[in-house]
């Protein structure tokens, strides 16, 4: 079973493999979104027995499809094999059919299908038809045919086209708001903040040295709180999304529009040569600091993310690393030695360690035992 997605199509996918495990690949979640629309996610169902373990249950009952369904937006469609009056109206026998009209009426779900049968098949000189190819969707469906022709296929399935609406939304809803820049704020922004500030503070009493502990996480939850609010009101938003780089600053923003204005004119094809160099030479720049930056504050695990870029290869280039000591390594050997060091750092001689006794496994664990070892 497979889903494609056509080249060019500017759709954003994620294919959410942790919503089909467990159902021996016969269910594939994705997820696609163009440009200010609401995400869909796109079901393939193909329900069989599972013939490799011989259990009864089919694999695709097994998912919880409460959380495979996209509240507001979700298609599922494929093969169920499942044979109802409520989708077939030429169906004599219900089979297979009680799991997914639950499924139906809990989400609940649409059915595209206008009763034209979707598999045709031929057994011991007996041919016959039924709807087992579904399309159902919490979203209007506003398209639903049966591809013949020149879409024909060697299959005994038939070829479906759907179509649902999508919802347009926000800018707001697929941003988020992960700071704010301090360093932009004027005076007369850093006087309102404290000014806000102090009204906020004002109107709330103070804790006396009585307090217990929980009402200063109370206290504490409330600062937090209230700082964010004054900031909101005062200080411009920091927003990421999918397109937002750590790397990108004014500069690269600048010398993009210079590319793009020399491309419109068309005049000089060397100039616009010239600027587009000069925007990769700063993008280049600029990545090169962020990420040496990142390396003279390396902190407990990350110190191992290092190494990975770390190995060597043939033709790499060996770039330097300094520690917070503002010690050098340039070789890979005195690299391997400053992570070593950084990652298991060495035990002072005259430090003495009182080991605990024997059988005392269940031992309460203070935090001074922990800092001792």
């Amino acid at each position: 079973m497979w889903t494609a997605v056509r080249k060019g199509s500017g759709l954003v996918v994620d294919e959410r493999t942790d919503l089909g495990r467990g159902a021996n690949d016969d269910v594939i979640a994705t997820d696609v979104r163009r440009g200010g629309e609401k995400i869909t996610r796109i079901v393939n169902v193909y329900e069989q027995k599972d013939t490799q373990s011989g259990e009864r249950e089919r694999p695709v009952r097994k998912l919880n499809w409460q959380r495979v369904i996209r509240q507001g937006g979700t298609v599922l469609a494929g093969d169920y094999n499942a044979h109802s009056k409520r989708w077939d109206p030429r169906c004599q026998v219900q089979r297979n059919a009680a799991f997914w009209e639950g499924v139906i009426d809990e989400n609940p779900l649409d059915i595209g299908n206008d009763g034209r049968p979707t598999h045709h098949w031929t057994r011991e000189d007996q041919e016959g038809e039924s709807v087992i190819d579904l399309t159902l969707a919490n979203r209007p469906i506003v398209k639903w045919t049966i591809l013949a022709d020149d879409h024909a296929t060697a299959s005994d399935h038939e070829v479906i086209e759907w179509e649902v609406g999508v919802d347009r939304q926000e800018e707001v809803d697929h941003e988020r708001v992960v700071g704010w820049k301090l360093a932009a704020m004027t005076e007369k922004d850093a006087e309102a903040a404290e000014k806000l500030w102090m009204e906020l503070a004002n109107e709330r009493a103070q804790l006396d040295p009585e307090c217990t502990e929980d009402e200063v996480e109370q206290e504490a939850a409330w600062c937090q709180e209230a700082m964010s609010s004054v900031l909101d009101a005062t200080a411009k938003n920091i927003r990421i999304c999918a397109r937002s780089k750590r790397w990108w600053n004014a500069d690269i923003k600048e010398r993009r529009r210079t590319v793009r204005r020399e491309r419109w004119r068309r005049r000089n094809s060397e100039e616009a040569g010239r600027a587009k160099a000069e925007l990769q030479k700063s993008i280049w720049q600029s990545k090169r600091k962020m990420w040496d930056d990142y390396l003279q504050y390396l902190m407990g695990a990350e110190v191992c993310r290092e190494a990975r870029y770390g190995n060597p290869r043939a033709g790499m280039t060996v770039e330097a690393s300094t520690d917070r000591e503002g010690k050098q390594a340039n070789t890979l050997l005195e690299k391997e030695e400053m992570l070593r060091h950084k990652s298991f750092p060495p035990n002072g001689g005259d430090q003495y360690y009182e080991l605990p006794p024997a059988e005392s496994a269940l031992t309460r664990v203070t935090e001074q035992a922990v800092e001792r070892a």
